[in-house]
């Protein structure tokens, strides 16, 4: 099922904030401590600002194209498109970065359109590789190009923080539709441009 757009309704701000409760007090806290009194109030906004995604369809930003550049087929590439998701195993942040290329079939968005696919798609609950393949689905069969490139890294604090605590460590993902997947050339053109792995994300 999609769930963009989409809010249970059945939820009130009241039970989430007491859902929050319950955690403080099986995590040995005291929720009716001053120091905690409004943190319920706060997770739920904060829920609220990192999940927003559920409320929007990304293919929506892909509609409006330029006609004026329509003539222009060469590759595009938006490279490090900052953004901030969590895991849905953990429900810990992943930072990292995007970089998207798409070769033009007639259809030429605004680059601030594909950042906000991006974070469309961030600010739900993910896991990487779904999120990169998501991203590249969006882009192909919105605006229908010759091929799409999407390579995310990301740095994981389900790793950093917990289990195996290990800092300093991203993961790449990549998806490759059309000719970016069907040319090597074409692929590596857009790898070049977008220089994978030369800044280290850490959390």
């Amino acid at each position: 099922m999609d769930h963009s757009k989409q809010q249970n309704a059945s939820i009130t701000q009241a039970q989430a904030e007491e859902a929050v409760r319950t955690l403080l007090r099986w995590a040995g806290e005291d929720p009716t401590r001053e120091g905690l009194l409004d943190t319920p109030r706060r997770v739920v906004e904060a829920y609220g600002d990192w999940f927003s995604g559920y409320r929007e369809d990304p293919h929506d930003y892909l509609q409006r194209t330029f006609e004026e550049i329509s003539c222009y087929d060469e590759m595009i590439v938006l490279r490090n498109i900052t953004y901030e998701s969590h895991c849905e195993h953990h429900m810990a942040p992943i930072i990292g970065k995007v970089h998207v290329g798409y070769l033009p079939n007639g259809k030429v968005v605004g680059i601030s359109k594909l950042a906000r696919v991006v974070e469309s798609y961030a600010r739900r609950f993910q896991i990487q590789e779904k999120m990169t393949a998501q991203i590249a689905a969006c882009i192909q069969d919105t605006l229908t190009p010759r091929g799409v490139g999407v390579v995310i890294e990301g740095a994981h604090a389900c790793m950093t923080t917990r289990g195996i605590h290990k800092r300093g460590v991203s993961m790449v993902t990549s998806k490759m539709l059309g000719t970016f997947r069907e040319d090597a050339r074409t692929r590596a053109e857009f790898l070049q441009f977008i220089e994978v792995g030369t800044n280290v994300i850490d959390l």
